[in-house]
């Protein structure tokens, strides 16, 4: 298996851009081989030199990744058809983990909104008598 890993899974290896199973996997192929923790040391040496690839540059620049705003009308079904599927794809397929770590910071916004949301609510409602007009 180990020389199914590419020096590109390295790179996103190194720069934690790989989903939970993959990381691991890794992980556990490097512990067992010499020959792949020495074209680690190479990859992470390129990177210390500022050798990048077009890949390289693509992961850390997140030029595939959606924004923020994409993400939230993902949440509320509101995307286009094909934006929706994109991103459905680059979350559950490509299992991109800044995009989940956003989606998952959304939520708990979102979340954490609503009780907000109803206690002013029921304090503008209460106090809806008590307004004065000028």
């Amino acid at each position: 298996m180990e020389k199914e890993i590419t020096r590109e899974q390295l790179h996103a290896y190194l720069e934690d851009a790989l989903s939970d199973a993959e990381m691991s996997g890794i992980e556990k192929l490097l512990r067992d081989s010499e020959q792949l923790r020495f074209r680690l040391k190479q990859v992470r040496e390129e990177q210390d030199r500022g050798e990048h690839s077009l890949g390289a540059i693509w992961r850390r620049e997140r030029l595939s990744c959606p924004s923020r705003e994409q993400l939230s009308g993902f949440l509320h079904g509101i995307l286009e058809p094909d934006v929706h599927g994109y991103i459905d794809f680059h979350l559950k397929t490509i299992g991109c983990a800044s995009c989940l770590a956003n989606l998952d910071d959304i939520k708990e916004k979102q979340a954490e909104s609503e009780p907000q949301k109803k206690r002013r609510r029921k304090i503008f409602q209460s106090s809806a008598g008590l307004l004065k007009a000028n």
